[in-house]
């Protein structure tokens, strides 16, 4: 984490913004951390309020959109060649795909607050051939409510920011774990359901 920190504080802006988008994209970087450490840098005066929200929106739009590209040019091709090993069939495809045009691209948009799963929401909406106009608005809505969000989160602690912050982060884990448990049982249910029809 200090590397993250040192980064943030040493390239500002720039580091935010690639820092951010390298984590959305799959690398293991503290997203909301730098987020709300950045918040506690302008709470310092060390960074500007607008211009640090920027660089986090664009860098989490822009890691998100890399995402999507490569889940639309890779996800579909791997899922074809290596579907029957992994027991994926082209009929399950087809169901989440169904799932991603009625409510799937909400899960882009409260995806970004479950560690986890904001990394994998947009490689879903790529391969299952998700418009990109329906993509871009809710990815982007969600990069601009995050970064809002733990940015102003990171602001309003000041000094008393780790404790704050350990505090949400640890209730986003326990979210993306009910979240998670709901979405295990339900596919389970629906299978069994299938195997007595």
């Amino acid at each position: 984490m200090a590397i993250f920190t040192h980064l943030l504080s040493q390239y500002g802006y720039l580091g935010l913004f690639g820092l951010l988008m390298f984590g959305i994209i799959g690398l293991p970087v503290p997203e909301e951390t730098l987020l709300t450490f950045a918040g506690v840098l302008v709470y310092r005066g060390h960074l500007e309020l607008v211009p640090t929200l920027l660089a986090a929106f664009l860098g989490s739009a822009c890691g998100i959109t890399v995402s999507y590209g490569l889940g639309r040019g890779v996800g579909r091709v791997v899922t074809k060649r290596l579907g029957r090993f992994v027991h994926v069939t082209p009929e399950q495809m087809g169901r989440v795909e169904a799932w991603f045009e009625r409510v799937g691209h909400w899960g882009l948009l409260w995806g970004y607050f479950l560690p986890g799963i904001r990394h994998l929401t947009a490689v879903a909406a790529g391969a299952t051939r998700l418009r990109y106009v329906d993509f871009a608005v809710f990815a982007y809505t969600g990069a601009l409510l995050w970064s809002l969000t733990f940015v102003s989160l990171g602001a309003l602690a000041g000094r008393q920011w780790v404790t704050v912050y350990s505090q949400v982060h640890e209730n986003l884990k326990i979210a993306s774990g009910i979240v998670l448990a709901v979405l295990i049982i339900t596919l389970v249910a629906r299978r069994l359901i299938r195997r007595r029809r």
